[in-house]
Formats: C-alpha cells, structure tokens, sequence
C-alpha cells in the first residue's frame, strides 16, 4: 500500500465530513444537534469510492466494529477514518511497543483467489464461513485448469497431480519447474497432500459441525495455508492427452 497517498485521501476525507452547526441568525434559533457535514454530499460519496477500500484493507471489520448515529451524517466512515489515519501514521510504533515486531499477515495480501472469495464474509466476522468459501473457490479454479466436473476436492487434486501420464478427459497439473524428475513428483504429491489437509482439516469442520467461531488469528493462518495452496495451483501449467 502506498501509505502517503492513503493518509492523504483519509485526511481529505475526514476534512469533508466533519460535521459543523447551522449559525444561527435572523431570528432563528437551533437548538439541538443539527450539524451537518462541511463538504458537498457529492463530493462526499466519491471520495467515499476511494476511501472504503482504503478502510477494507486498514480495518477490515470498520463497518461492524465502528459505530454510526443513524442519522446518515457519514459518522461511521469519519470515525473509521480518524482510526485508519492512526493506525498508518503509528504502524511501526504500536509494532515495536506492543510486539516483537515479527512479520505480519493481511488477509488482503493473500492470493486474490482466496481474499476475493473470504472478504465480505470476513469484513462481518463469519470467518468459518469465509474459510468455507476459499476452500471453495480453490476447488472451481481447479476443476477449470482440467476442465473436470465430474471429480472434486481431495480425489480431484489426486487426480490431477497424479503421476500418471494425461488420458483423454483426464488432464494432469505439473507444477512450477516440473521436469518430471524425483523432486517434482515430490511436489506433485506434496500438493495433493496439502489439499486433502485442507479439505479435511480446514473446510470440513467450517461445512458441518456446529463449533464455535473462529478467532481471527485462527483464520488469518487457516486463509495463509488456503493461499499457499492456491498459488500452487495458479503456478501449475495443465498437461493435455
């Protein structure tokens, strides 16, 4: 992320929807809370376009972890803003005081098969729920490189990374780098294994136990294991009859 231009677009933004009184005058009296937002509701809505992105990356949970006054004032994204401006400009800071300053993940970074599939479910807290549509999604653009529907999930990645050669209908996936030597078949087996702990381990207690949700660290790592495979996956070439 560009963090200056970011931060350039939140203070703007912050700046068009700070809310101001009515002046009273002529007679007339306010009383009460009328204020307003300073900027033109149009200039508003399009710098909004920008800036929810913006806030989906910096706080993924902004739309239900930030509260609003119900008034349709902007309160919700001017708040989220303040706290998006915070969190850039003091990054490193609460990283060096609160942490070990190790590496971190965002789910946002992660393979664009993965976060396209978890992210609404993720912004609203269903991360079971989101880790079942990743798992999903890897399953779909799989069946696609081999153009199979009649397999699926773990005999569907067995299947294409098998060793055997492709049969008509049958097309196979060779990793990155695959020249058929014993370190590739490694790969090969390597994958359909992580594939089938994915799918046991990961999208089968989402899809059919009743337990408790997942924390978001606990889902952070579940979706980095998903995109581990999906890049996998995207990195293969298919291999015809």
């Amino acid at each position: 992320m560009d963090v200056e231009w970011a931060l350039e677009e939140l203070r703007r933004f912050i700046g068009l929807t700070k809310l101001r009184q009515p002046a009273s005058g002529g007679g007339v009296v306010f009383m009460g809370d009328f204020a307003s937002p300073v900027g033109r509701n149009d200039d508003i809505v399009a710098a909004a376009q920008v800036v929810e992105q913006i806030l989906d990356r910096v706080l993924p949970r902004w739309r239900t972890e930030v509260p609003d006054d119900g008034k349709e004032r902007w309160v919700r994204h001017h708040q989220a803003a303040i706290r998006a401006v915070t969190a850039l400009e003091r990054q490193t800071e609460l990283a060096e005081r609160l942490g070990d300053n190790a590496p971190s993940i965002s789910a946002a970074d992660l393979h664009p098969w993965i976060w396209s599939a978890a992210r609404s479910l993720w912004q609203s807290g269903h991360y079971r729920e989101a880790i079942r549509a990743a798992t999903i999604k890897i399953n779909a653009e799989t069946q696609n490189r081999v153009s199979r529907r009649d397999v699926a999930e773990t005999d569907l990645f067995k299947q294409a990374y098998s060793d055997d050669p492709p049969q008509p209908g049958k097309p196979r996936l060779r990793p990155a780098g695959d020249d058929g030597g014993k370190t590739a078949k490694s790969l090969r087996r390597g994958v359909a294994a992580l594939a089938e702990g994915c799918f046991a381990a990961l999208r089968n207690p989402s899809s059919h136990d009743e337990i408790q949700e997942l924390s978001e660290q606990e889902a952070v790592e579940q979706l980095a294991t998903l995109s581990v495979l999906a890049r996998l996956v995207d990195g293969s070439t298919t291999a015809q009859a």
